[in-house]
């Protein structure tokens, strides 16, 4: 059910940026409501308590968001708010915001390396990324992990490419395994 809330929610607010040439500022609004749900657990726990009426919701989220973002950005909250959705509204915010950047032909990435990389390296793996896939950018996350000895392992979306010099070395073992295995 929440993947349908979500879907269904995210996709009605692409759709109203989209038609109201709006995604650019839609987006940014997107993201800075969901970094205050986040960081505001009081909030949220206000917004999904059951004992505080939607009235009361309703001004909460009028007098915290009304005048920092756009009329539709708040008219949606609110819309949130009296069809009973308001518990889905961070992951409706994380669906659109996916779903913008699938639009806008921005890919999301995470590189793991077993060292800290310079810019140049992290520019050249971009440009790589950018020049294998669809996307036209990247928001790339870099993560040091020294277990990987060395090589790297990038993710994009469902997509894994693993070169690094642990997995390398597990492989070999198990195949070593697998022929020692066979010759008995």
């Amino acid at each position: 059910m929440a993947k349908l809330v979500e879907k269904t929610y995210g996709d009605a607010l692409f759709d109203l940026s989209v038609d109201s040439s709006k995604v650019d500022e839609l987006f940014e609004e997107a993201k800075a409501v969901r970094t205050v749900l986040n960081e505001n657990t009081e909030l949220m726990q206000l917004l999904t308590h059951p004992k505080v009426d939607k009235e009361e919701k309703e001004k909460v989220l009028e007098n915290v968001f009304k005048g920092r973002v756009s009329d539709d950005m708040t008219g949606f909250m609110l819309l949130t708010v009296k069809k009973d959705r308001q518990k889905f509204l961070i992951k409706i915010l994380d669906y659109y915001i996916d779903r913008v950047k699938e639009y806008k032909k921005i890919g999301v990435a995470t590189v793991t390396t077993a060292y800290e990389m310079d810019d140049a390296k992290k520019s050249a793996i971009e440009s790589k990324l950018i020049a294998t896939t669809s996307y036209d950018t990247f928001e790339i996350t870099y993560i040091v992990d020294k277990s990987l000895i060395g090589g790297m392992i990038i993710r994009v979306g469902d997509k894994v490419i693993d070169s690094s010099l642990k997995h390398q070395i597990e492989t070999m073992s198990r195949e070593l395994y697998k022929i020692r295995l066979e010759r008995w």
